[in-house]
């Protein structure tokens, strides 16, 4: 066993815990990057072994796909929808309905991080000019994103992971993990509009102007260009290769620069992969990963157990995040079946509603509201991200059972 590499990947995963690292404006990237870059310098991996490490045909479909969502925003697309949805007719809990369907459907097809990005600060101050209280709408935005993104392998970025891990069927995992996601959507209309009754109940008065068309030629291109992606899923190609030539044929634009294009990719959670990639490889090669699978089988606790993988996934997504979750439980356990890699992907997912941390879509809309100056605190989510969790995991974990995807 190697000393420092424990004390690296544990250090490594505390940081992801804390977000940071205290007394240092070092966040959970930049502890990633530090942790793969010791490694190195120490010898604990080489630069050939950093190679083998990171699994390129994630991150490049992950790019590719942050392509295609940046096209839609630089075309006004998020900006659209979130304006149409708050100059909407109607009182303020159609409001709340159609910020639910607008951000899931969105969040099912396009990356949820960059859809919650785009559309936070609009619905902030959409709502605020109308006279509502912006916070359950921005609650409902976040929650609806991650749910909504539960749907599909593409939806984010640990199902991305998972897909490419397990090599599974965009459809296969549509008919699995749809249903499940529909409820959950259908559930954090439900919870926020319960737990925000008082401030739904009030009177929406009309809006003052309607909303600027986005860019029509580009919008459309962005629709073919989501069309052609789900062709690729589809076809026996690579679908790392497939997505990235449509991510390059968008980029072949006339109106828009591929240099601001390119600058709406999310680098800092290619980096965080990368280099969480990097330390989960050294701490694999110790041997003390595989100890500890083969001592949680012996205790029964098995991965394709509900009733492990529920708690587990609700702990480690609010704890460490539920991406660095997904990472470290693939490297403990690296040959998933299909069934267990759905649940995976739908409890990891939906286990980021319950808190702000627990999801960096979470967190995005919360710092993007207060750009628009609307504060949204621990509690003001906790109120509706604990239930709604708690009851779309129920859900989601019944279906698997009763599916016999997983066992209880």
């Amino acid at each position: 066993m190697d000393l420092l590499v424990v004390l690296v990947f544990a250090a490594t995963y505390l940081g992801m815990a804390l977000g940071r690292v205290p007394g240092l404006k070092l966040d959970r990237t930049g502890i990633a990057l530090m942790a793969a870059v010791l490694l190195l310098a120490t010898g604990r991996i080489t630069v050939a072994g950093v190679g083998r490490a990171i699994d390129a045909p994630t991150l490049l479909l992950l790019f590719a796909l942050m392509i295609v969502s940046a096209q839609f925003q630089a075309a006004g697309f998020y900006r659209y929808a979130a304006e149409r949805v708050t100059a909407a007719e109607g009182g303020a809990v159609r409001l709340l309905a159609l910020t639910v369907a607008v951000a899931g459907s969105l969040s099912a097809l396009l990356a949820n991080d960059i859809v919650v990005f785009a559309m936070a600060p609009v619905l902030a101050r959409g709502a605020r000019d109308r006279g509502l209280d912006a916070r359950p709408y921005l609650i409902a935005l976040a929650g609806a994103a991650n749910a909504g993104s539960a749907i599909t392998v593409i939806g984010n970025p640990q199902n991305i992971l998972i897909g490419q891990a397990g090599g599974l069927d965009f459809l296969d995992f549509l008919v699995v993990c749809g249903p499940p996601g529909g409820v959950a959507l259908l559930v954090v209309f439900a919870v926020v509009r319960a737990t925000w009754r008082d401030a739904l109940s009030v009177s929406a008065p009309a809006a003052a102007a309607s909303p600027a068309p986005p860019d029509a030629a580009q919008t459309a291109k962005g629709g073919l260009a989501v069309v052609a992606l789900v062709a690729v899923f589809l076809s026996p190609l690579p679908r790392e290769v497939g997505a990235l030539a449509v991510a390059a044929l968008l980029l072949a634009s006339r109106r828009m620069a591929s240099r601001d294009m390119i600058g709406a990719v999310d680098w800092h959670l290619l980096v965080l992969f990368a280099g969480l990639f990097v330390v989960t490889a050294a701490f694999s090669a110790t041997g003390l990963s595989a100890e500890g699978a083969a001592w949680l089988a012996g205790h029964g606790l098995l991965p394709g157990r509900v009733t492990v993988m529920a708690p587990l996934m609700l702990a480690a997504s609010n704890g460490i995040g539920n991406v660095p979750a997904v990472i470290l439980l693939l490297s403990v356990w690296p040959d998933l079946d299909a069934g267990t890699l759905y649940g995976v992907a739908l409890l990891s997912t939906l286990a980021g509603n319950l808190f702000i941390v627990g999801s960096l879509a979470n967190i995005i809309v919360v710092e993007r509201a207060a750009t628009a100056g609307v504060r949204l605190g621990f509690r003001d989510h906790a109120r509706s991200g604990v239930p709604m969790t708690l009851i779309s995991m129920a859900a989601a974990a019944l279906w698997l059972l009763v599916t016999g995807q997983m066992r209880l």
